[in-house]
């Protein structure tokens, strides 16, 4: 079938590397193996770091003048895809062109925090809430995003889609040997105002903890930060690689023995899923969907976030005992493999879409217009 695809928060062809890009990459390209024709539908980014009324009302212009287009310009899609939906980055187009259409239409990565529905983000959430009300399928990619929208959407409509990766990518990483020495730790994140130097802060202190233990740091990421986040290291052991490319970043993980993430206010973390998928144990924050991810006590240890004496702790343990790391790491691989490939991946996507054509025609049925 012919799919509409739109991000709102950041297209798939941006040029800045971030794990949301990367997964809007993944979902293009499992539906595309597939067999799908995918297209995107627009660039048009809805999303604001922080509410600006001045800036959203251009914002929804330009949306208005995107629906115009793609409602006059075939070929039509058969079903439009949003993803990565909420309060900073709501759909104005998807909605609008679905109904005009007469075509389902499927939120992946739908997000709901009625903390933000009044405030300064009131008239955003409410964009973002017409948007799922209209969803004839939303997918959760982890468990608290799913009770965030369980009881607001009507029964049937709900599906989880667990985040993935291409994990044969990683085979060749999984399967060598690792016996640092000393232990080398991985992180690979952009160094980026806001959570992300709030991790990196975390990750210093629950290292300087540690100055007593063997350890080097290997990371790698580069962003408006960097000089600062640089400096929160001790020279003598930081490896700085900058900003690696997704093509080559299985080369990073292959120099590691343990993966090292705080995942301040963290969904979940591709970083996450590709460190396990290369045989890496990981260390990270109990934020979002993490948990979801990284079994602790089997492919790594989570902690409270933003515990850096907990987080060091837990570091302390896996640094102590090689032979632990290396099991983590061996079951770490094995868990990307049997639950979070994109492999799996498609299968769940099949059955996310075969629900949204089902209950597209429910709904027309119910309003008495023919499917």
């Amino acid at each position: 079938m012919r799919i509409a695809f739109y991000a709102p928060m950041k297209p798939p062809d941006d040029p800045v590397v971030s794990g949301d890009r990367e997964t809007a990459r993944l979902i293009l390209r499992a539906l595309a193996e597939e067999g799908h024709e995918v297209a995107l539908a627009s660039r048009l980014r809805s999303w604001q770091r922080t509410p600006d009324e001045a800036r959203y009302a251009e914002i929804l212009e330009q949306a208005k003048a995107e629906c115009e287009r793609l409602l006059g310009e075939p070929p039509f899609p058969d079903v439009w895809i949003t993803y990565h939906l909420y309060h900073k980055a709501p759909d104005l187009i998807g909605p609008t062109v679905a109904d005009g259409l007469a075509i389902p239409y499927v939120v992946l990565e739908g997000c709901r925090a009625a903390s933000r529905a009044t405030g300064p983000w009131a008239r955003e959430f409410a964009d973002a809430d017409r948007a799922l009300r209209r969803a004839d399928a939303v997918a959760a990619l982890h468990k608290e995003d799913a009770e965030g929208l369980e009881t607001f959407l009507q029964s049937g409509r709900l599906h989880r889609l667990s985040p993935f990766v291409d994990a044969a990518r990683f085979d060749a990483v999984a399967a060598r040997e690792r016996d640092g020495d000393p232990p080398a730790l991985v992180a690979v994140a952009m160094m980026r105002p806001g959570d992300k130097e709030a991790s990196y802060r975390l990750l210093a202190d629950a290292l300087a903890r540690l100055s007593g233990r063997p350890w080097r740091l290997i990371l790698a990421g580069d962003g408006p930060l960097r000089d600062d986040i640089l400096a929160l290291f001790p020279r003598d052991r930081l490896d700085w690689r900058g900003a690696v490319p997704p093509e080559t970043v299985a080369d990073v993980y292959a120099e590691g023995d343990i993966f090292v993430w705080p995942a301040i206010n963290e969904a979940f973390g591709v970083a996450l899923l590709e460190a396990q998928a290369a045989g890496l144990p990981v260390v990270a924050g109990q934020s979002g969907g993490v948990p979801d991810i990284v079994r602790t006590g089997e492919t790594g240890l989570v902690v409270p976030e933003g515990d850096a004496v907990a987080f060091s702790d837990a570091l302390a343990t896996l640094i102590d005992h090689a032979d632990l790391r290396r099991d983590y790491g061996r079951a770490a691989a094995a868990h990307i493999r049997q639950r979070h490939d994109i492999a799996t991946a498609r299968r769940t996507l099949a059955g996310i879409l075969e629900a949204a054509e089902a209950g597209h025609s429910r709904r027309r049925a119910a309003s008495g217009v023919p499917s």
